[in-house]
């Protein structure tokens, strides 16, 4: 029954597992009707994987999304059943551009792999994705509305600690760049109540380092720059030359600590580069998985080092 079109949710539901069962390619094409044979229609080979799975209980996103230990998220077919319970909650998307990003935290980037596979298995046409997987919330923001983006998944546990034993967040922003509303988080925690399969397609990891289009099956993958965009939008807020005016005259002096966590890079960019901050105003500028040991909150506790450091 090659090219057969069969509209019905479940009998597409049946013929995937079916071919996946048997080692059959399958492919999506035409609103997630699925084709089975060797090519899809762009002669792209694509082979989509379904998982059978069973709910977790916990799963139920606010306003910030889901938060949970690293362990947690770890745990086999955790994320995969969150994000299938997005996709499956969104409706029109097929064809459209995803944003994809997040703080740098400890499983991030493997986080990241997992839904670009999953994004291409369920139809997006484009993932945007920060470079280093790197895109803080208020950048991935930006990009969705200046790009016109169906939506973002954005990964964050905001000022909660990282590493192995440490946080890890997942939310969905909508495409006028906002946090998604109260009636989707509890269609997605109601899917994920009752999810019975997540699908994904089969595809070497993607270089998250490097600029440029890369694909996965019919999906494009667009690593982007972090900074571009945001500072871009920045710039036609603020009257950056008076802001560079201020930070270049000789009695002035500050230093931004970035904990090394998301804001570094942008701090980076914007503060030293464009705004003509001396080098080294921005310290601990580089985001690493753990924070480098400490905890991303800028308070007189956690940044006693750069409290001590200021002249009163």
């Amino acid at each position: 029954n090659k090219n057969k079109i069969v509209p019905e949710l479940q009998w597409i539901k049946d013929i995937v597992v079916k071919a996946d069962y048997n080692s059959v390619p399958v492919f999506m094409k035409d609103s997630l009707v699925p084709i089975v044979g060797e090519e899809n229609n762009q002669g792209v080979q694509m082979k989509i994987v379904t998982v059978p799975t069973t709910p977790f209980s916990g799963q139920k996103p606010g306003t910030s999304g889901l938060r949970k230990k690293v362990k947690i998220f770890a745990q086999p077919g955790y994320l995969e059943n969150f994000v299938q319970s997005i996709f499956d909650s969104l409706s029109g998307y097929e064809g459209k551009t995803l944003v994809l990003g997040g703080d740098g935290r400890y499983f991030n980037e493997v986080a990241i792999q997992t839904i670009l596979r999953m994004a291409a298995a369920a139809g997006f046409g484009r993932v945007m994705v920060g470079q280093n997987g790197i895109l803080s919330t208020p950048a991935a923001s930006a990009v969705i509305r200046k790009h016109g983006a169906f939506g973002g998944i954005i990964l964050s546990a905001s000022h909660n600690s990282g590493g192995p034993e440490g946080d890890f967040g997942i939310k969905y922003n909508m495409a006028n760049g906002g946090p998604a509303n109260e009636t989707f988080t509890d269609a997605v925690y109601r899917r994920s109540q009752n999810i019975d399969f997540y699908r994904y397609v089969e595809a070497a990891d993607i270089d998250l380092g490097s600029l440029g289009e890369s694909q996965i099956g019919n999906l494009v993958v667009q690593v982007i720059d972090s900074v571009a965009d945001y500072a871009e939008l920045l710039e036609s807020l603020f009257d950056f030359e008076k802001i560079s005016n201020l930070l270049m005259r000789p009695e002035f002096r500050m230093r931004f600590d970035a904990m090394h966590a998301v804001t570094g890079p942008y701090a980076r960019a914007i503060l030293e580069d464009r705004l003509g901050a001396p080098a080294g105003t921005v310290v601990n500028g580089i985001p690493l998985p753990d924070f480098g040991g400490g905890h991303p909150d800028p308070n007189p506790v956690y940044a006693a080092d750069l409290v001590a450091a200021c002249d009163y």
